[in-house]
């Protein structure tokens, strides 16, 4: 997949959920490294490849741990696997995804975050949680060859 964001390393991310071990900072380091959005079984057969015994279940675990420690963005695929992608600080955000090429753009999410806020101070609710996805056809995939226009 392709990606539009700066290289980063966070090995201190490890530490945000729970006990430090070698399979979760070879995760982190494999999601860091990932071009885009991955999900869990693509980067454990990524990590088997290079010779890690890093099981899917640990994968699975750490990416989601990653997630609600607010170091892992989320989004689903057509068929509603999800697919994971490093988020290098605390800031939440939101992408439009191509369903065709899976490049993924960071949105400007400023109103739907406000919303948000505002449904949770208003409701009386605590702890409120959010989940927009924008999907569409890229323009490059549009211009492709038996795409429809």
């Amino acid at each position: 997949m392709v990606s539009n964001r700066p290289r980063t390393t966070a090995p201190h991310d490890v530490v945000l959920i729970g006990r430090s071990t070698q399979q979760r900072a070879l995760v982190l380091s494999a999601l860091i490294v990932a071009e885009g959005f991955v999900s869990a079984q693509a980067l454990h057969k990524q990590l088997v490849g290079t010779g890690s015994s890093v099981g899917l279940s640990t994968v699975y675990r750490t990416l989601t741990a990653l997630a609600e420690a607010g170091r892992a963005d989320i989004v689903r695929d057509t068929n509603g696997e999800r697919l994971f992608r490093h988020r290098a600080g605390p800031d939440h955000r939101h992408y439009l995804l191509c369903t065709e090429c899976g490049l993924s753009l960071p949105v400007e999410s400023g109103p739907v975050e406000k919303w948000a806020e505002r449904v949770a101070r208003t409701s009386g609710f605590a702890n409120v949680r959010h989940v927009v996805e924008l999907s569409g056809i890229c323009p490059d995939c549009e211009r492709q060859p038996g795409q429809a226009t």
